[in-house]
């Protein structure tokens, strides 16, 4: 008999377990404080490989903004589109990435570009750069940057294992998703509903814990606390891409400027979504099984 191909990725997966348990056993005797720098070096492993897509997004922003040569026969734009593609089918060839969270990270992706299309048009923001692979005034590759948020809620709910307590019923966040999603739209004509978007939030998801394991034991930490941090990374990461004139707001045309900081609750909000379309497919998982 043949023994089956092994992939890269799951060996080195693997590797790196061996290399765990054995640096665990030699930092066991020296007491817990050297256990405990252990599990915090293993949490920032884990978030880095859960933010591998947007991390590499990020990365391409600089690069590029840096060093990307202004006569090159490809726009930056459209380079950047096909990096991402080029990444993403390497996180699917490396199974580093299942198909099921690609599928809501293209989802993602598509939702993310049909507002991108809606603000663009109204003047939210733009993209100052000319390139050839776009709809309407959207380079392709902004959708890959809403696709990131997916691709790293989708990573990190199976690096750590993610469990819950409290939380509240799926079709409940079904409903504040989509009523999120339509006020990005609505507010433009109507009053803005976010108060009552984040009051909504903060009822559904006040009381719920998500439980998530470094390495063997599970920890807690309130699920809400968990959204406003990754909003805040999210946030960091627009600066960047402001700042490498990727994307401009109005009041940046003229000179760069930090991104607001009410543009959190923004994005708060839009990772709400992303937080329940990683939600229903996990949820269709175990319905399938």
């Amino acid at each position: 008999m043949t023994k089956p191909a092994t992939w890269p990725a799951t060996m080195l997966m693997r590797r790196l377990a061996v290399l765990d348990q054995r640096i665990a056993r030699q930092l066991r005797v020296r007491g817990r404080w050297a256990v405990g720098m252990h599990e915090l070096v293993c949490f920032g492993l884990k978030q880095a490989s859960a933010c591998l897509f947007g991390g590499l997004m990020v990365a391409l922003l600089l690069a590029t903004w840096r060093w990307y040569p202004a006569t090159a026969p490809l726009a930056r734009y459209d380079f950047l589109t096909l990096a991402a593609i080029a990444i993403q089918l390497s996180l699917l060839a490396l199974r580093l990435e299942s198909v099921e969270e690609a599928k809501v990270i293209l989802l993602f992706h598509v939702v993310g570009t049909l507002m991108e299309l809606f603000k663009t048009a109204m003047g939210s923001w733009s993209y100052p750069e000319a390139s050839l692979l776009r709809l309407g005034g959207v380079p392709l590759f902004s959708g890959f940057m809403y696709a990131s948020i997916g691709s790293y809620i989708a990573r990190a709910w199976r690096l750590f294992d993610f469990r819950f307590s409290r939380h509240p019923p799926f079709g409940a966040t079904v409903s504040l998703a989509a009523a999120i999603y339509l006020n990005f739209f609505t507010h433009h004509f109507l009053p803005d509903a976010r108060p009552l978007l984040f009051a909504a939030l903060v009822l559904l998801f006040g009381r719920s814990w998500v439980h998530y394991r470094i390495r063997r034991v599970h920890r807690r930490m309130p699920l809400l606390l968990g959204f406003v941090l990754v909003a805040l990374f999210i946030w960091l990461a627009e600066n960047v891409g402001t700042y490498t004139k990727a994307w401009l707001y109005p009041a940046q045309r003229h000179g760069w400027s930090m991104v607001p900081a009410g543009k959190l609750g923004a994005w708060l909000l839009l990772m709400i979504i992303s937080y329940v379309l990683v939600a229903a497919v996990h949820r269709q998982g175990r319905h399938g099984r």
